[in-house]
Parts: structure tokens; sequence; C-alpha cells
């Protein structure tokens, strides 16, 4: 996974499936950038991912949650078809912004 502070905005650049078995330390990691007040805005580049599951989801949703309240955003880009449907299924992007 690589974090890139650009200003006020995080790019996470996934590169593995975002499952339960490292949302977590996703999650921790994003949070620490936000907690400090470095990161108000948060891009998850999917380029990498084929999977993303409903810890994945939270993820997502999650900064989303904490960055509103806020005035900052969460954006995602680059997803694989197989993502993308989740995205869809889900309604995540009700909510969340897809970047081209």
């Amino acid at each position: 996974m690589e974090y890139i502070l650009k200003g006020d905005t995080l790019l996470i650049v996934m590169d593995r499936d975002l499952d339960h078995h490292n949302a977590a330390i996703i999650k921790e990691k994003i949070d620490g950038f936000i907690y400090s007040g470095q990161a108000k805005n948060v891009i998850f580049d999917f380029k990498q991912t084929n999977f993303m599951d409903s810890s994945g989801i939270g993820v997502v949703m999650g900064r989303h949650r904490l960055l509103k309240p806020l005035g900052g955003t969460v954006k995602v880009k680059n997803l694989r078809s197989d993502v993308e449907r989740i995205f869809l299924i889900s309604g995540l992007y009700k909510i969340i912004e897809k970047e081209v």
C-alpha cells in the first residue's frame, strides 16, 4: 500500500484486495492521517484491486462518515469491473464520487 499526501489530500494506492484480512490495518493508517489533521480528503486508487468485500465497503464508508463533518471528501478512481460492480450494487456511488 502506498500513502501519498499532497496538501490536505491523501491518495491511497491500493496494491492488493481490500478485504477483512487487511481492512483494519488500512483503516488505522488512514485515520492516523485524518486525526493528525494532515488529511481532509481521501482518494482510493483501486487500479490494482480485483476484489473488495464488506470490510472494504466499511473502510470506504467509514472514512466518508469521518470526513464529511469536517468538510472533507472521499473519492475513488481506477476501479476494475468487479470492484465497480460492488460499488454499484452496494449503493456506494450515492455517497462516494468516482474520479475520472
